[in-house]
């Protein structure tokens, strides 16, 4: 009866853009992706290596490349490097479901502990080693860690006194002995540990863009149901590339959960990683060069930097093929300058949040990259409504509201913090990003901003993303953020915070006549300040809440 009412409902589901009239929801356009059996004990390390003991990649290929010293890590020696630290770490008397904090910089030694601690069921929680010593602590307070795991240059930052946890020291010789235990007893030697799929697997924070950070807490089924539908969709080899070998520039943080994925998605397609221990525009493009690498995961920021920059013509890019948006809305004018510097690379944009383990849409083909200013149709498996903020109604293709969505990556619910997973998940499934969004008519979904980060101008709301586009559209102006500004007459005014390419004299007037020939009389930018750098999170977020506080502290419109 289930399945006939299954497949009735299909009949519903409008082939060009997925959506059921009669549930009110968005369906994904791909082809279902087949899971394990949810009841088949299974950890992410056991499910990535085994994608990629079946790839087609040379047992001899490097897995791991330091950008700054060039030290490679070949696969075999990181496979025996796993199994060694995985023993070693047992010895540590660390056991499934306690939780690792660790706070260090991308080296070669990071990827090894993520799939060492993911095999014996230890929930691995990676926090940004720029932090401050008080969002450190909040961070331990909030995981309660058995251990941490840090380096010489980041263990100070770690609670002391009665807060004080045992701590591993990476760059220390203890380390790199559990490294390099007998090889011959270790690759015979399998974890004896039993990790469930509906287990947690790791402790994300969230960016806190809009509140104090959350730790999301994401289970092995999560990033299991994320890699099988990457792997599944994975581009045919590209014969034109050295060695036909993918190489991967990581200029991502690895505790963010985009780093996160892609460094298990790329270890499971038996790909190159190199990795930046801190990201230097630069030495990006030297590391571009020198590795030939094809392939970047970046965020908007550094596409505009790249299709603006007189820099990257002094470097031979041509190995690039492909780039990986995500993070924040890419403009269609940025996106269209860089295919213009860059003809022969993709730009491959897609939409997902740290709650969304990192996934929600993507493109995959040259005909979805084609849509600039989409970011991409819904992944496998993956459902999404969106839904009148004021009305709670569901609303169908073409129509303004904010996006639901559920699917098999959506995380468990936050870390100490039930009133927050309460107000996030309803009893349903269905995760409330807090984006507002629309889908078109063949599935391509929109962001058009934060719901929070509307600016209430009068009656009306002005998305600061679309203004930034604008902005950033601009010869004389290296990057911009839109903020609300306080007004007593309207509500809230649009400020910009802008900042001037090297040598440019553009003034606020100009800033914002720029912007007032191109929107309507209510979207124009009132009030503008300038600026070294945009204040941003990780993965590419403007921190507007930063901006909030500084342009209400200085209430002056030139910095």
């Amino acid at each position: 009866m289930a399945e006939e009412s299954a497949a009735n409902l299909r009949r519903w589901i409008d082939p060009k853009s997925g959506y059921c009239p009669r549930t009110e929801t968005f369906h994904s356009l791909r082809p279902p992706v087949p899971l394990p059996p949810l009841s088949l004990p299974l950890s992410l390390t056991q499910f990535t290596l085994s994608l990629f003991h079946s790839s087609t990649a040379k047992p001899t290929t490097s897995v791991l490349i330091d950008a700054a010293s060039g030290r490679h890590v070949s696969y075999p020696t990181f496979l025996s490097q796993i199994h060694s630290l995985t023993l070693s770490l047992q010895s540590l008397a660390l056991s499934k479901g306690h939780v690792a904090f660790i706070l260090s910089t991308p080296s070669l030694h990071v990827p090894v502990l993520y799939f060492s601690l993911l095999a014996l069921g230890v929930v691995v929680c990676p926090a940004n080693p720029m932090g401050s010593e008080s969002e450190i602590a909040h961070q331990v307070r909030l995981t309660r860690p058995a251990i941490a795991f840090t380096t010489s240059a980041t263990a100070s930052k770690l609670p002391k006194g009665d807060d004080k946890i045992r701590t591993v020291i990476l760059d220390s010789p203890e380390f790199l002995s559990m490294l390099d235990r007998d090889g011959s007893s270790v690759i015979r030697s399998e974890s004896s540990v039993e990790v469930n799929q509906t287990d947690p697997a790791a402790i994300l924070f969230s960016s806190g863009t809009t509140g104090r950070v959350k730790g999301v807490m994401l289970t092995h089924r999560n990033f299991i149901a994320l890699i099988a539908g990457m792997h599944a969709h994975r581009r045919k080899p590209d014969p034109t590339l050295p060695d036909g070998q993918p190489v991967s520039l990581f200029t991502l943080p690895l505790f963010h959960v985009f780093g996160f994925f892609m460094m298990v998605r790329a270890v499971a397609l038996g790909e190159t990683l190199v990795l930046m221990e801190r990201f230097e525009f630069e030495a990006m493009l030297r590391a571009v060069e020198r590795h030939k690498v094809s392939y970047m995961p970046v965020s908007p920021p550094l596409i505009v930097a790249l299709a603006k920059s007189e820099l990257a013509q002094k470097y031979d890019l041509s190995s690039l093929r492909l780039l990986g948006c995500g993070g924040a809305p890419l403009g269609k004018e940025a996106a269209d300058r860089f295919g213009e510097r860059f003809p022969n690379v993709e730009v491959v944009q897609g939409y997902g949040l740290t709650e969304t383990g990192g996934g929600a849409t993507r493109m995959i083909d040259p005909e979805e990259c084609a849509r600039h200013a989409s970011v991409g149709r819904l992944g496998e498996n993956m459902e999404a409504k969106v839904v009148d903020p004021e009305t709670g109604e569901a609303l169908p293709p073409g129509k303004r509201g904010e996006l639901w969505l559920r699917g098999p990556t959506i995380m468990k619910g936050y870390v100490g913090d039930d009133k927050a997973t309460a107000e996030t998940l309803d009893e349903d499934g269905w995760l409330k990003t807090g984006d507002l969004c629309y889908f078109d008519d063949e599935g391509f979904l929109y962001i058009v901003d934060r719901l929070k980060e509307l600016i209430k101008y009068k009656a009306y709301q002005v998305p600061p993303a679309e203004l930034e586009h604008i902005l950033q559209s601009h010869p004389d102006i290296e990057d911009a953020a839109v903020i609300p500004y306080p007004d007593e007459d309207v509500g809230q005014i649009p400020m910009a915070y802008v900042v001037r390419k090297p040598r440019s004299n553009i003034t606020e007037a100009q800033v914002m006549d720029f912007v007032a020939k191109q929107v309507a009389p209510y979207k124009k930018i009132r009030r503008v300040a300038f600026i070294n750098s945009i204040p941003k999170s990780p993965a590419g977020k403007i921190l507007r809440r930063e901006l909030v506080t500084h342009a209400l502290s200085t209430g002056s419109s030139k910095l």
